[in-house]
């Protein structure tokens, strides 16, 4: 359940997925378009609005719900699911309630422009009142090691890539293409992709995701100039299998977010599906990613635009050394995929049943 994330989320799909082959039974509620939800569950869609209509939906959402498992993803979700849990235990409805904490949520409102002044604050008491709802509930879920280090009984459940939601790595086409997956907003690198492309004539761009508001008007208008109509596709917001059959034949991935709070101690779960997919990584210097591709050869960490647009601009000049560091990629995706962590997650739900 989630009164924040569309229903075509990746994290959503990959626990669904290991709920379903657990054998469960699984009911989504969240925003979108219901035929975009996780495929094993029945999904159930409200529309996306603004501030007053996701609170609306925090409190709301959580007494639609008819499990008897009810996991919340984010925290306007978790905060009302708990009053729910209560409202449910004065009639004689008894409920398990699972907060999954997949983002530093004080830190990332700072990666957002509207949240200043009296929005800001109310997102700020709303992330508090997440927060504590992820200390109370039943089995509390994290998405990384460094999220809720206080807790010593949450249980880390990592965005590694899932091979079932991904293509086999293939061969490349023959015209150089780059990727970029997920949200779209300039910290997540979205200008600084338009540059890099711009800058690296003969590469195409393709997008897939959802794109920020308040960068609308400014993405569009850079697509439409005569450099970047013809390189630069954006195919919106697709479920995650959907999503990543852009995958198949593309050259490169990228990765160019800015150094926010929220990401320098995080590592983007599209790092991981790019290698599974064989695609050599582009990526700024965000501690974490760096440290993988700099262990594994599988891509180049970059400072900025430009230095994104020359490293292209070379895997074009020399498509052998792209291939070995393609290979390398390949490699590492073995290893960085979806196992015990899903398995712990799906059994642990299955407990709170018993």
């Amino acid at each position: 359940m989630t009164s924040g994330h569309d229903v075509a989320d990746a994290r959503l799909h990959r626990e669904v997925a290991a709920l379903h082959r657990r054998g469960l039974t699984v009911e989504v509620l969240g925003l979108g378009v219901a035929s975009s939800g996780p495929p094993e569950a029945t999904n159930r869609t409200w529309r996306r609005g603004g501030g007053a209509r996701r609170a609306w939906h925090a409190v709301t959402l959580p007494l639609h719900a008819r499990g008897q498992v009810v996991v919340a993803l984010d925290p306007d979700s978790a905060a009302g699911a708990r009053v729910a849990r209560r409202l449910r235990r004065i009639v004689g409805r008894r409920s398990a309630l699972v907060a999954d904490v997949h983002e530093d949520y004080d830190l990332l409102l700072k990666d957002r422009t509207w949240a200043s002044g009296l929005r800001g604050a109310i997102a700020a008491l709303w992330a508090r009142l997440g927060i504590r709802a992820a200390r109370a509930a039943d089995l509390l879920v994290v998405a990384d090691e460094h999220l809720m280090r206080d807790e010593p009984h949450r249980l880390v459940v990592r965005n590694l890539a899932d091979l079932t939601m991904l293509p086999r790595p293939g061969e490349r086409d023959p015209s150089p293409r780059a990727l970029y997956i997920g949200d779209l907003r300039r910290s997540r690198g979205l200008f600084a992709m338009l540059d890099a492309v711009e800058a690296a004539p003969g590469w195409a761009l393709d997008l897939v995701g959802p794109l920020a508001p308040e960068d609308r008007d400014a993405f569009l208008a850079r697509i439409a100039s005569p450099l970047l109509a013809d390189a630069v596709h954006w195919h919106g917001r697709q479920p995650p299998r959907e999503s990543w059959t852009h995958a198949t034949g593309a050259w490169v991935g990228l990765l160019l977010l800015d150094a926010t709070p929220a990401f320098r101690d995080a590592i983007p779960s599209k790092l991981y599906e790019y290698l599974a997919c064989g695609l050599a990584v582009v990526s700024t210097g965000l501690p974490r990613s760096a440290e993988v591709l700099a262990s594994t050869g599988a891509g180049a960490v970059v400072t900025d635009a430009r230095g994104a647009a020359d490293c292209l601009s070379r895997w074009l000049a020399d498509p052998a050394e792209l291939d070995r560091v393609r290979a390398a990629a390949r490699a590492a995706g073995e290893v960085y995929v979806t196992g015990d962590d899903l398995t712990a997650f799906a059994d642990a739900v299955a407990a709170l049943l018993t």
